[in-house]
């Protein structure tokens, strides 16, 4: 096959999804973005590249904050984009910003980030490119 179809970002509507995602043990990378948003759309390239380049260890998600306001509320969106990593949980009694036992949030920027930081994120915490 010559053209090989790429791995987009998930997108988010409710926090039930986003749990069965955290539930896999993959680090979580969540993009909180608006349509109206002009750093959103020069982010979304990068973030589309990142769905493929870790498909197989990370789940790349988008989350347009109009359409998933309690995802938003649960991670304190304050302005878009905001990228927030999701790890499985920590050992060792490291203090986390989630419930204990649950996913805890590893990393987190707002604004125009450079795609290596992106791939730092994820990579410290576990993901692999494909």
């Amino acid at each position: 096959m010559m053209f090989k179809r790429r791995t987009k970002p998930i997108k988010l509507h409710n926090l039930e999804q986003l749990d069965e995602l955290t539930a896999s043990g993959k680090p979580v990378f969540l993009d909180f973005w608006q349509t109206n948003c002009q750093p959103c759309r020069t982010m979304d390239g990068i973030v589309n590249e990142l769905a493929d380049e870790y498909r197989d260890s990370a789940h790349v998600v988008k989350v347009d904050v109009r359409s998933a306001p309690a995802l938003a509320q649960r991670y304190r969106v304050m302005s878009t984009p905001t990228f927030v990593v999701i790890g499985p949980p920590k050992k060792k009694g490291k203090k986390s910003r989630r419930q204990p036992g649950g996913p805890s949030e590893r990393w987190r920027a707002s604004g125009l980030v450079k795609k290596d930081q992106l791939q730092q994120a994820l990579e410290r915490n576990g993901a692999k490119r494909a």
